[in-house]
């Protein structure tokens, strides 16, 4: 009976608030256990670090179905099995294997005439399945899916020009983020009208609410999020839009939101439900989890939470998360005094992946990296590793971007300070008019504040 819990408790730790509140919101359980069991699921998916254990002298069969009833539930929903079963579909179709199930499971959608969240992929399936029809004389199926890719013609072209369209935008956002472009503002109206144009297909509205998402970091504005992450929730709870991978996303969203005003408790628990279940984008989420964590001063936490996800994220092939996690991981050991194994940490990982580094978050990277130095007063070895690096000309070209802070360019200051290259007042000259520059900038000018606290033990 306790094996059996075990498993069923595994599985139930596994689940999402959004996802146990959509449960509730569709079971008609006329058995009260059943409802009480899913009950006490959906009150320890909300917690992060309580749970309270089930009945044990509740029947075990109720248990099992009641796994059952959630996986078909939220399996029947999830727009990403969806996905997979359109390809394994066009797979079938295109090897002349289509199995009677399949077929009857793609003639029902056709008929009822669905539009489902990746529905140019659906018409495109659909083609396949209309020659795989005609060529085998089957008159009346290909007449019904015939006119099914008449109907939606229109619809699948505006939703390809839309899709491309999209591309251009992304190009000028990631462009700018990476440095590349000056502005990319101009498509925030347009982004806003796909995301909000419930006659486009779901997929298409979803890339363009993740453009946003980016644009409102390019900016470090949020607020015009809030309505469409509002919008996006409600989409969640009617079982609509849903799947694991959006959802953890939605939540890793949150925490991002909940951080830029400042609400870091709340960004905490949000950042914690984004890495319940790992997926592709797992070391993003842990990264950014990581970085709450370290805001709040739950520094042993942030560096227990780093090392549990560390094997995990070894095999991700996202060099720009995992240089961005190396970072967080060289600051989690920092702030817990680990000066000398940050160092060695950032040292081992930059002589493997120098390329890699440069080309991605180089300025997070070094700024952790050169601050565990500093704590050493490793001076001299600062600027061996600025002269073979060239930090400060990459620094100088990464000015524009709208996150910037001059980390680098001070802690290089300071160490040709103490190595008595730089004097005294052309150190404290550089200081004020960094100062100067952000006055008119709150969230710069707090931030610039923070760092000069930090860094006061060798001002001069």
């Amino acid at each position: 009976m306790r094996s059996k819990l075990l498993k069923f408790t595994d599985f139930t730790n596994t689940l999402l608030p959004h996802e146990t509140e959509y449960l509730l919101s569709i079971q008609q359980f006329k058995d009260d256990d059943r409802l009480a069991i899913l009950r006490r699921i959906d009150d320890n998916a909300r917690q992060i670090d309580q749970f309270t254990p089930f009945d044990l002298d509740i029947d075990k069969r109720k248990y099992n179905h009641l796994q059952n009833w959630i996986q078909e539930q939220l399996r029947a929903v999830d727009v990403d099995e969806q996905l997979r079963w359109m390809l394994a579909t066009e797979q079938q179709i295109m090897t002349d294997s289509i199995v009677m199930d399949a077929e009857k499971a793609l003639l029902k959608m056709v008929k009822g005439n669905q539009q489902p969240v990746f529905f140019t992929k659906f018409y495109e399936l659909v083609e396949h399945y209309r020659h795989f029809l005609l060529i085998r004389l089957r008159y009346l199926d290909h007449q019904l899916v015939d006119q099914y890719l008449q109907n939606y013609r229109e619809a699948y072209q505006r939703s390809k020009a839309v899709h491309d369209k999209l591309h251009d935008a992304t190009l000028d956002i990631v462009g700018q983020y990476a440095g590349q472009a000056a502005d990319s503002r101009q498509w925030e109206d347009w982004l806003t009208t796909v995301f909000y144009d419930e006659s486009l297909d779901g997929q298409t509205r979803y890339l363009a609410l993740v453009r946003l998402t980016f644009l409102g970091y390019n900016y470090r504005q949020f607020d015009a999020l809030k309505e469409k992450f509002a919008y996006l929730e409600q989409q969640f709870f009617r079982g609509e839009f849903y799947s694991r991978r959006l959802l953890v996303n939605y939540y890793n969203n949150q925490l991002m939101l909940h951080s830029h005003y400042g609400n870091y408790e709340q960004a905490a628990y949000f950042g914690y439900l984004s890495v319940r279940t790992p997926n592709h984008d797992y070391p993003l989420y842990v990264n950014n989890l990581c970085a709450v964590l370290l805001r709040l001063g739950r520094h042993p936490e942030a560096l227990q939470l780093m090392k549990t996800a560390a094997p995990q994220v070894k095999k991700t092939s996202n060099l720009h998360n995992r240089v961005s996690f190396v970072a967080f991981y060289m600051e989690a050991l920092n702030k817990n005094g680990l000066y000398k194994n940050a160092e060695n940490y950032g040292s081992i990982f930059l002589k493997a992946y120098a390329k890699e580094v440069l080309q991605y978050r180089w300025h997070l990277f070094f700024s952790v990296y050169l601050e565990a130095m500093l704590y050493q007063h490793q001076y001299e070895r600062m600027l061996k590793v600025e002269q073979k690096y060239q930090l400060l000309r990459q620094d100088k070209a990464y000015r524009s971007n709208a996150n910037y802070l001059p980390i680098v360019h001070l802690f290089i200051a300071l160490a040709r300070f103490h190595e008595g290259i730089l004097e005294r007042p052309t150190l404290l000259q550089m200081i004020a008019e960094y100062q100067q520059l952000y006055q008119d900038d709150p969230t710069k000018s707090r931030a610039f504040s923070n760092f000069k606290t930090k860094i006061a033990p060798w001002l001069p």
